[in-house]
């Protein structure tokens, strides 16, 4: 299901911490990796030159940190608008996963900053996976999958049974928010689902392919309700569903409705404290 990652770096942040811990896991040991770093245009040649060699230094030291089977691994530098190339580089390679740093910054602050993450987030269809520069890198154990009857939320599940096939102590943490009570279910909830439910499939194919698996449930704001169960139980990686959001004219516009607008995605990926991986389409 991944099997060509894009891991684009800075220089800063945890992306490339994130990555080699994934690689440890069975299901993506086999994975080809491309390490992409882009330079933006300078005023002056000189400048860019200078450009050119950092970009340079900061892709040989991603590829040294990464350790990989160099038969798995290759780099790109390339110049350009950031967003643009990443999504470009992506296309080229037909990435099953991208994965990039975030700074976390929330909607609008991303658009007057020109948050590449956030734009590529609009402008991608493909699984991302964004690592904010203010959290904690662990191995990943603890997969939680925010869980409602969406395509992308079973999208989110499969590459989840995915990602913990063959993982020692591994589990899978489906959680399901009602937004229909009234009040708050207080601490942390465990849920048995029918097995007709959507949460009761989820739990069968689970249990198919041999991965322990946990559901819990709580009401109140979804957004909220996800990053709080996320912090309470210590997950390592949280999955979420994200609609696309890309503009229906060109993906060169951004949809600034959807940027500005209330967003559960958006909220989750500014707020959770662990590593977010956001799909839409089936991979």
């Amino acid at each position: 299901m991944i099997q060509k990652i894009l891991l684009a770096v800075s220089g800063l942040g945890h992306a490339e911490e994130m990555l080699k811990n994934m690689k440890e896991m069975p299901s993506l040991r086999g994975a080809k990796v491309t390490v992409l770093h882009v330079v933006t245009p300078q005023s002056t040649a000189a400048v860019m030159t200078d450009k050119w060699e950092e970009g340079g230094k900061i892709l040989a030291k991603a590829i040294q940190y990464l350790n990989l089977d160099p038969s798995q691994v290759s780099s790109i530098l390339r110049q350009g608008d950031p967003k643009s190339v990443v999504c470009q580089v992506a296309d080229e390679m037909d990435a099953d996963l991208i994965i990039m740093g975030s700074r976390g910054l929330k909607r609008l602050q991303s658009i007057l900053s020109n948050s590449v993450s956030q734009y590529v987030f609009q402008l991608s269809s493909r699984p991302m996976l964004l690592v904010k520069d203010d959290i904690y890198v662990k191995s990943i154990k603890r997969v939680m999958v925010a869980m409602d009857n969406s395509e992308a939320a079973k999208n989110c599940l499969n590459l989840a049974l995915f990602l913990l096939r063959g993982v020692v102590g591994g589990q899978l943490i489906l959680a399901n928010i009602n937004t229909d009570l009234g009040g708050k279910l207080s601490g942390i909830t465990d849920l048995k689902p029918e097995r007709s439910s959507v949460l009761g499939m989820a739990v069968a194919e689970a249990e198919k392919q041999v991965v322990a698996v946990r559901c819990v449930t709580s009401s109140g704001k979804p957004g909220e309700e996800i990053c709080r169960l996320a912090s309470e139980l210590n997950v390592d990686l949280l999955l979420i569903g994200s609609p696309d959001r890309r503009p229906s004219i060109a993906k060169s516009f951004v949809d600034l409705d959807r940027l500005i607008g209330a967003s559960l995605s958006d909220y989750v990926r500014v707020n959770a404290t662990c590593p977010v991986l956001l799909s839409r389409t089936a991979a």
